[in-house]
């Protein structure tokens, strides 16, 4: 089961990283599997879900995944956007993933961070 506080945190446009249980036989492993989300369906009730879109050797893969599955070990938030416009990313579908990007400005805060500290690191060299 998924914790609430992570739970609250899974919206459209966060990247997550979600690992799930597989059986294989008499085997169990976990199998990862990391993407947007497009969709969080029915809030927190019992057959709450939200789906997944990752880019796997160049074709579009999406998984739904149930909310409260005891096949779910864990999620992780890896980025959340400052504010998406819609409840459901399903237009992501037709966009590469750079346009993807700077449409949903997930980590748009780090490169522009990177980009002040390129800029002041000019700044301070002597010049010769």
């Amino acid at each position: 089961m998924i914790a609430k506080e992570i739970a609250q945190k899974i919206k459209a446009g966060a990247t997550v990283r979600v690992w799930e249980k597989v059986k294989e036989g008499d085997k169990e492993r976990l199998s990862r599997f990391e993407g947007i989300v497009l969709a969080r369906k029915h809030g927190s009730e019992p057959g709450a879900s939200f789906t997944v879109r990752a880019t796997v050797v160049a074709v579009g893969v999406e998984k739904t995944f149930p909310l409260h599955s005891p096949m779910i070990s864990k999620v992780d938030i890896i980025s959340s956007p400052k504010k998406v416009h819609r409840a459901k990313a399903y237009y992501v579908r037709n966009m590469t993933k750079k346009a993807t990007r700077q449409k949903l400005s997930v980590g748009a805060g780090d490169k522009s961070i990177t980009a002040s500290a390129k800029e002041i690191a000019k700044e301070e060299k002597p010049a010769a």
